[in-house]
């Protein structure tokens, strides 16, 4: 009886189905500024590879992710960059992310070394935009997804909510 109540229930858990593996290439970070706001850095974006359900693609290069080290644990991310599929379809990407991590850990992270990624907290909420018919639906929609960072490299998984 409860998973027919849950099946009609409008504010049910949304569930999530897998949309895309993302692999960006990043460069060396650049510090901004730091004041009472944090540190800010911006990360070129390099290139990469996607693959998703019936479609792979590359990362563009040219595109940046946006750093706020809010705190010695806390960072706040904002990456922009764009996709192009096998097929030439090209996507906007906007991902807006939160990595946390005890302090140390943290440290070694902005200090571009190697971390397991158990001890790290990394959750986003991408959006896109497209003018690709058969990708339309994506712009329609909302997103969430899990990262890690290696040191030249981040690896994303990106999930529709349903």
């Amino acid at each position: 009886m409860a998973s027919i109540l849950q099946q009609n229930d409008p504010l049910a858990a949304p569930r999530l189905t897998w949309f895309a593996d993302i692999s960006v290439d990043v460069g060396e970070p650049m510090v901004l500024s730091e004041g009472a706001q944090g540190l800010r850095r911006v990360v070129p974006i390099l290139g990469g590879h996607a693959k998703g359900e019936g479609w792979t693609g590359r990362v563009l290069p040219g595109g940046a992710d946006f750093q706020r080290i809010a705190s010695d644990t806390v960072s706040e991310l904002d990456a922009r960059y764009g996709l192009e599929t096998d097929a030439g379809d090209r996507i906007y990407v906007r991902n807006r992310a939160m990595r946390t991590a005890p302090a140390e850990v943290m440290a070694q992270l902005l200090r571009g070394d190697p971390v397991a990624p158990s001890q790290v907290y990394f959750r986003c909420a991408p959006s896109f935009e497209t003018r690709s018919e058969s990708l339309r639906w994506i712009t329609e929609r909302m997103f969430v997804g899990v990262g890690v960072r290696h040191p030249a490299q981040v690896v994303m998984r990106f999930f529709a909510l349903q």
